[in-house]
């Protein structure tokens, strides 16, 4: 619905005429204005348009120096020639490097918001040195920008996270051998932004020509066609009211909430009960789908054959309008052994609590055990407490840049020594497992091998069915 180029980069280059710096795209052999192109084909087709643009120049030699003041200047200029030239501009996406912010920021934002009034702007602009993509620290921004990660549920401030259609995770274009991510991959993205109640900004990058990789334009074209189908149930939604959990996320708009069903836990998802009545079901992808609803939960079958291993959608039609119903947490279909036992790791991301072993056992589908970059081993242990008799397993990794387990082994303390119980490699998105069950009170996940630190969402023991 919307479109943001990368009108200026972090190394100066500017995309557009512009008489402030002659470092732009009018002095290359090209010699064509592709702001004002781009722009004239989004207002045409009725699409939104908005610039990424970066307010720090490496390349300046005044920038973050006692001339600043004059680097500023400039930067404003290029921003004038952006939001004046080229028609109505919904978005600014401001960018950051991590750097003190320098930017003459209340003057910025004025002349931002004297020339498009109703101009949509990322947090960005003021962050620096120990802040986070996810603050907001000025009430001109908007919104706040997770990068190549998923946003928690968060229904009180609006977020957008900036994902890349790269394999590889390349923000530019990753050369012949790049390769895109699977269908399914793109759309677990777009879901979980959808369910989280943020939106999602996918990124493609140009080849040197300046065209879209037809592998690229491919996976778009695809993405597309499920959204000709299923599209009400993401566009103009809210995420919601069931928080996203491993049965997926839920979406909302007027009396409908939409089921975004990725994982089955069984014969019949149980959710929690709602302030609501549910007059029918209806299952968009195909099938009839049954709900019994009591005062402790919603109970909603399918048969087997009718859902879909990509995504499940059900439309779920209520007598009141579903934005009044409260979020809740979705309920487990059956409780993991290890959900709020003691956890240790080996290792933990900068030593933060955010991202201790505890995480992989809350039972929560938005928080996560880290690792420090560079990390290729690690383990990560929970205390039952007791001994229990275990045979199944189901772990965690979730988005796609951060997969990188590539050996592992769920392994029991017993007599002294860590025995497995289970091996596995190229640990996906999800593992659910089943194994010839064992005693134990201990048990760890050992990872031998990782591309980067690893991460896990959940780490969850069962007994054995």
């Amino acid at each position: 619905k919307y479109v943001i180029l990368t009108a200026k980069h972090c190394d100066g280059f500017l995309l557009w005429d512009s008489k402030v710096d002659d470092y732009n795209i009018m002095h290359t052999p090209f010699k064509r204005d592709v702001c004002a192109e781009l722009a004239s084909a989004a207002h045409e087709a009725g699409m939104r348009i908005g610039w990424y643009f970066s307010p720090m120049d490496w390349r300046d030699p005044e920038f973050r120096t006692e001339r600043n003041a004059a680097f500023v200047t400039r930067m404003q200029g290029e921003i004038r020639e952006l939001l004046s030239n080229y028609g109505r501009i919904d978005v600014l996406w401001f960018d950051w490097d991590g750097g003190k912010p320098m930017y003459d920021q209340p003057a910025t934002y004025a002349l931002v918001r004297k020339l498009q009034p109703e101009i949509i702007l990322t947090n960005r602009l003021d962050l620096g040195e120990g802040n986070s993509d996810r603050q907001i620290l000025s009430p001109h921004a908007d919104y706040y920008t997770p990068e190549q990660s998923i946003g928690g549920y968060d229904d009180q401030r609006p977020w957008e996270s900036c994902m890349t259609i790269s394999r590889r995770g390349q923000w530019a274009w990753g050369g012949s051998s790049d390769g895109v991510k699977t269908l399914a991959e793109c759309m677990n993205m777009l879901i979980r932004c959808a369910g989280g109640d943020g939106n999602m900004l996918l990124n493609v990058g140009p080849t040197p020509s300046g065209e879209i990789a037809p592998e690229q334009v491919g996976r778009l074209k695809e993405m597309g066609a499920w959204l000709a189908k299923y599209g009400e149930s993401i566009y103009g939604t809210r995420g919601g009211p069931f928080r996203p959990g491993r049965f997926g996320v839920s979406t909302r708009k007027g009396q409908t909430i939409y089921l975004h069903v990725q994982h089955w836990p069984g014969e019949a998802l149980s959710l929690p009960a709602i302030p609501a009545k549910i007059v029918r079901a209806v299952a968009l992808t195909g099938g009839t789908a049954t709900v019994k609803q009591t005062d402790e939960d919603i109970e909603i079958r399918l048969p087997a054959s009718d859902r879909q291993a990509m995504d499940t959608v059900i439309a779920l039609e209520l007598d009141r309008p579903a934005a009044a119903i409260p979020a809740v947490a979705p309920l487990l279909a059956s409780q993991s052994l290890a959900t709020g036992k003691k956890a240790t790791a080996s290792n933990v991301y900068h030593k933060m609590a955010e991202f201790g072993p505890e995480k992989a056992f809350d039972g929560n589908s938005e928080t996560r055990w880290a690792t420090d970059a560079g990390t290729k081993s690690a383990w990560l242990e929970v205390d039952l407490g007791k001994p229990a008799s275990i045979g199944r397993c189901f772990i965690e990794q979730a988005y796609p840049e951060l997969q990188r387990v590539r050996k592992f082994a769920v392994e029991y303390w017993h007599d002294g020594k860590w025995l497995p119980c289970y091996h596995g490699e190229n640990l996906g998105p999800a593992l659910e497992a089943a194994f010839p069950p064992v005693t134990a009170q201990k048990v760890r996940l050992n990872i031998t091998e990782a591309a980067d630190g690893p991460t896990i969402w959940e780490f969850e023991l069962y007994s054995p069915k």
